[in-house]
C-alpha cells in the first residue's frame, strides 16, 4: 500500500512509464499516419482537406511527415523533443480547423495527443531511448 501512495516514483518507473507512453502514442498515431503514407503513394488523385492556403498534396504531406515519420522518431526515442513538434501542430491543426465546427467528441482525440505530446516535449524520451544512448555516447568521447 505505501508504494501506491508514494508521491516520489523512482527514476527507473518513469522512464518506464516515458518508454510505455512513447511506444503507444507512437503506434497508435502510426495507425492514423501510415493509411495517409499509402495515399501519398498511391498517385492517386489527392482526397484531402488543403488547410491554410496549402496545396491538398502538400497538406497531405504534412501530415505523413508529422503522423508518420515523426512517430517512427518517437517509437525508438530518437530527437523525442522536436518530433513531438510537428504532430502538436497537426493536432492542433485538426481540433482547431478541420473539426472546428465538430462536436466535442470528435476533437477529443487529438486534445489526447496534445496532451501526451506536451508531457514528452517537457520530459524528453527517457533513459530507454536512442536519445539517451547516443547522448551517453558523446559524453564517453569527451571524456
Amino acid at each position: 500500500m505505501k508504494k501506491f501512495l508514494n508521491v516520489h516514483p523512482l527514476s527507473a518507473d518513469i522512464d518506464a512509464i516515458i518508454l510505455i507512453v512513447r511506444i503507444a502514442a507512437a503506434s497508435l498515431m502510426l495507425s492514423h499516419g501510415l493509411p495517409k503514407l499509402m495515399m501519398l503513394l498511391s498517385g492517386d488523385p489527392v482526397m484531402f482537406p488543403s488547410v491554410f492556403g496549402l496545396s491538398a498534396g502538400l497538406s497531405l504531406a504534412l501530415a505523413v511527415f508529422a503522423e508518420a515519420i515523426c512517430s517512427i522518431f518517437i517509437l525508438f526515442g530518437f530527437g523525442t523533443r522536436l518530433a513531438v513538434i510537428p504532430l502538436i501542430i497537426t493536432m492542433l491543426t485538426a481540433v482547431l480547423h478541420i473539426h472546428a465546427a465538430d462536436p466535442f467528441a470528435k476533437k477529443e482525440l487529438g486534445l489526447l495527443y496534445i496532451t501526451i505530446y506536451l508531457v514528452l516535449l517537457a520530459i524528453g524520451s527517457g533513459r530507454f531511448s536512442l536519445d539517451y544512448f547516443f547522448r551517453r555516447k558523446a559524453e564517453k568521447v569527451r571524456a
